[in-house]
């Protein structure tokens, strides 16, 4: 079972020793991602899970999310070579993806994203794990958070998560941003046209978690709310028990610019935790 104190580089593979760099890797972790190495069978896998998860997707998704495959180009066939894909993210937000084996330690990570820079795993799971990889892979890392890095209010957002999860480091608060950020980054949900769509990484790559985030009567699907997400615990085993959904996508980056995230992390020193499968009297379910 996955330890929520590590929730966020658990998105992004997986390193055994996390005071070092494993070999071939740079002070920072990051390693070439070896394009020209990845076999016919690494792309076909790409193309399987690509062309699944766009019929999965089709009606559930922002449009910010299809908007940044196409302007990216991120599509079949075959995995993206990052120097191409760079080319043109850093021109449209100022963002690069960097290749990395596996997990990285916390504080590399939080620099990483506070530096506008992306780490995307540089392997791909196999074609008998299509539907479950407890390491997340180049799918999970660049289908699912890509392309949203196009649009200008969530690449704000991720370098400031990144800042504020240095921050929090220092005084011991990092659980709470590793909530906001998996309830926001990877799981979160937001209004658009009417209806509720995905946005939240971990669940735009899932074939499973798209249908069972909007369509399932199990999980609860509460409006976003800052203290209420920096208590809430969260499922790392199977699919989440609540989701939380923003007004819109552009309001991801209002909530921290409108709050002081630090001194409400300080503000929630010793209050409990909260049960994700469960609902409070002051709780408000999404429409």
């Amino acid at each position: 079972m996955l330890n929520e104190t590590t929730p966020i580089s658990e998105r992004h593979g997986a390193a055994r020793d996390p005071s070092h760099p494993p070999p071939g890797a740079a002070a920072d972790w990051t390693v070439p991602q070896n394009w020209e190495a990845l076999t016919e069978e690494e792309h076909a896998v790409w193309d399987i899970l690509f062309e699944r998860q766009q019929r999965a997707l089709a009606g559930r998704d922002v449009r910010a999310f299809e908007e940044g495959l196409d302007v990216l180009r991120i599509d079949r066939p075959g995995i993206p070579e990052f120097g191409e894909l760079n080319a043109r993210l850093g021109a449209r937000t100022g963002w690069t993806v960097v290749a990395v084996p596996g997990l990285v330690p916390e504080d590399v990570f939080f620099d990483h994203l506070s530096k506008r820079r992306f780490p995307a795993g540089n392997f791909i799971r196999k074609r008998s794990q299509l539907d479950y990889l407890e390491e997340p892979d180049v799918f999970h890392d660049v289908f699912g958070h890509v392309p949203l890095l196009a649009q200008p209010e969530v690449a704000d957002f991720m370098q400031k998560l990144g800042e504020l999860g240095l921050a929090a480091m220092k005084m011991g608060a990092l659980k709470r941003i590793a909530r906001l950020y998996w309830y926001t980054v990877e799981f979160g949900l937001a209004r658009e046209v009417g209806s509720t769509r995905i946005y939240g990484a971990g669940i735009l790559s899932s074939f499973g978690e798209s249908r069972f985030s909007l369509e399932s009567r199990e999980p609860h699907r509460l409006d976003f709310d800052l203290r209420r997400v920096l208590t809430t615990d969260y499922r790392t085993d199977s699919f989440q028990k609540s989701y939380f959904v923003m007004p819109s996508l552009e309001d991801v980056l209002r909530v921290i610019e409108r709050q002081d995230v630090l001194a409400l992390c300080r503000e929630l020193e010793g209050v409990p935790d909260i049960d994700p499968a469960t609902v409070g009297s002051e709780d408000r379910l999404a429409a």
